[in-house]
């Protein structure tokens, strides 16, 4: 076949049909991110530890029980107690020991992390929910609006926490609900003021006025044009804020005033220790729940890092990489 029938033999493409194949694609700005959290090695470790410790937290206690035959809330005095009545170390039984009442404490962790992370995760997201919408309002009506929304959030800030808690606690008693809207009632106002400084740059770009201008109303503007911009900084703040939240549940459930045994929480393990004053006597069931406690803050707050970094790229923090 000569080159000229090769040429003719080959099928033509208009213009038009060659721009399509090579058209690049746009990529969203969530995209974007991702892209660039993969190659974060420190926050896809810190990715994979939280989906090991929510797969632990999930199956792990039922699992366990399975296992180990052992119940959360069942006391086992005969082996699970010296004669003395402390709480026995590691063994073939008891594989993380038991605590100060002879339950098994690897089953106690594992319910308690439950607890723990199911209140950690389930406040943040109604914080995320509440002070977005009010900090979105707060910034897009400016105004006597926001004077009046930023001074609740001020007083809400300057509220003490644990004085407030004891409070509640004392009117309502202690239950995981309680503690839930206590924690609640002090986050929502720093999301809502971060959100509330985001909308206030936004709405003076020119997206917002090219909105108005095509007669769209404040409703659409807010959930429509502006609330998808502030994904970013509320995911980053959201991964940040849950280990603060199981920070402050285990301090209410240490100081005896969140979840009723014998439901268990991380929280509530150290604090049988410090009541017990079993520090040096079985030790074991301080290093235990405290190792788990780490693990689960320090990966969040290191997933909320990188995700800063992915979702603001230019930041000094990460130019300096």
């Amino acid at each position: 076949m000569s080159s000229i029938d090769a040429f003719a033999s080959e099928p033509m493409h208009s213009p038009v049909e060659d721009a399509e194949q090579h058209k690049v694609q746009g990529r969203s700005p969530v995209r974007l991110a991702w892209e660039r959290l993969r190659r974060d090695r420190m926050a896809m470790m810190s990715l994979v530890t939280i989906g090991a410790l929510v797969l632990f937290a999930l199956v792990g206690g039922p699992l366990l029980q399975a296992i180990t035959g052992h119940d959360p809330a069942t006391q086992y005095r005969d082996t699970g107690l010296t004669i003395d009545g402390l709480p026995v170390g590691p063994n073939s039984e008891f594989w993380l020991g038991t605590d100060n009442l002879g339950r098994d404490l690897l089953v106690r962790i594992a319910y308690g992390a439950r607890i723990s992370l199911a209140i950690g995760i389930g406040v943040t997201l109604l914080a995320l929910a509440v002070g977005t919408v009010i900090g979105l309002i707060a910034g897009y009506y400016s105004g006597k609006v926001d004077t009046v929304i930023s001074r609740v959030i001020d007083v809400m800030l300057g509220f003490p926490f644990l004085v407030t808690a004891i409070a509640l606690v004392a009117i309502f008693q202690p239950s995981t609900w309680i503690t839930a809207i206590v924690i609640l009632l002090f986050i929502w106002a720093p999301v809502a003021r971060i959100v509330r400084g985001q909308v206030l740059s936004l709405r003076e770009k020119e997206f917002i006025e090219a909105g108005h201008s095509l007669g769209a109303g404040d409703f659409r503007i807010m959930f429509v044009d502006v609330l998808p911009n502030l994904v970013g900084p509320v995911i980053v703040y959201g991964t940040l804020l849950i280990p603060q939240v199981i920070v402050l549940e285990s301090t209410l459930s240490f100081l005896g005033l969140g979840v009723v045994p014998p439901t268990s929480t991380l929280g509530q393990i150290l604090g049988d220790v410090q009541n017990q004053s079993l520090y040096g006597v079985a030790p074991w069931m301080l290093y235990f729940p405290m190792l788990v406690l780490l693990i689960t803050t320090l990966a969040f707050n290191l997933l909320g890092d990188g995700l800063r970094d992915a979702f603001d790229p230019g930041s000094e923090r990460t130019m300096a990489k």
